[in-house]
């Protein structure tokens, strides 16, 4: 075979190598481009969100007139809102087996209020822990457990006390008559929450006669 002959079949065999090759690669293209694709499976209804009555459980309405509106979140360092009591656990149940207000109960007792506070209510308190009765000068919780100063113990302690069930959402600035009479100042300063100048620590510690706010400071009444 002559050179010119050689490379006439070279170039031939090469040409149709070169059609049968892009003839596979259309026909491949064509059938991946043809084969139908799976249909999406049709979105689930979205399932209706179930209303709540935030913090858990209902809220008890205020007795008398109470601070209204705004405080949804926990202030900073405050404790996320509690469930709702076991039934049958008072105000005076859930702080007895609070190792954290064994001072709080020891005044209660003290002052003759674990019957006022373990009634029905509703009321709200704005209780001291031990560690803010350990703030008062020397020797004042002493002195006010002793019979002698009984009155003024008793007027100490239901200047905590508010009328009515009132639950971290339903503060705001502004102020609010306690049981003793003297006015409690409540001040909302972004997410922080100060009765007077006491700090709620814990919100919504919820009673079957009321709700308990713990708080770092004793505070005090009008002389």
């Amino acid at each position: 075979m002559s050179r010119y002959t050689f490379q006439k079949t070279i170039a031939a065999t090469l040409g149709l190598a070169l059609v049968s090759t892009g003839l596979f690669i259309g026909i491949s293209t064509q059938a991946q481009n043809s084969t139908p694709s799976a249909s999406p499976s049709p979105a689930s209804p979205a399932t209706p969100a179930t209303p709540s009555g935030g913090g858990g459980g209902t809220m008890t309405k205020p007795a008398t007139t109470t601070p209204g509106g705004s405080m949804t979140k926990p202030a900073d360092g405050m404790s996320k809102p509690a469930t709702a009591a076991p039934t049958g656990k008072t105000i005076v149940d859930i702080a007895a087996k609070n190792k954290s207000f064994t001072t709080l109960v020891a005044a209660l007792k003290a002052a003759d209020l674990v019957d006022t506070l373990a009634g029905e209510g509703p009321y709200t308190v704005f209780a001291p822990t031990n560690a803010a009765f350990a703030k008062l000068p020397k020797r004042t919780v002493a002195n006010l457990l002793k019979p002698e100063n009984k009155e003024q113990l008793k007027k100490l302690l239901t200047y905590h006390v508010v009328p009515g069930a009132v639950t971290s959402n339903m503060l705001k600035s502004g102020q609010v008559d306690s049981v003793e009479g003297s006015k409690i100042t409540v001040k909302i300063r972004g997410k922080k929450v100060m009765v007077n100048n006491a700090r709620v620590i814990m919100a919504d510690v919820k009673a079957s006669n009321g709700v308990i706010h713990a708080i770092d400071t004793v505070i005090m009444p009008a002389k």
